[in-house]
């Protein structure tokens, strides 16, 4: 027995309104300001292998 029900997510599509532009404006803003902040803890912490290997090296001397 196959009962006919509705789609509660068709429902949930039928609803969607578009965003204001000021919102969209505001959550690109955000998202550019968390890319550059990921974008400069990647170059802060890239090099810290390469520092820690310079400063525990020892020279080999001839």
């Amino acid at each position: 027995m196959v009962e006919n029900r509705k789609n509660p997510f068709q429902e949930l599509e039928k609803s969607l309104k578009e965003a204001p532009p000021e919102m969209k404006k505001k959550v690109m803003r955000d998202i550019a300001i968390v890319k550059l902040v990921m974008d400069m803890t990647f170059l802060v912490t890239a090099n810290y292998s390469s520092i820690l290997n310079g400063l525990f090296k020892t020279k080999q001397r001839n």
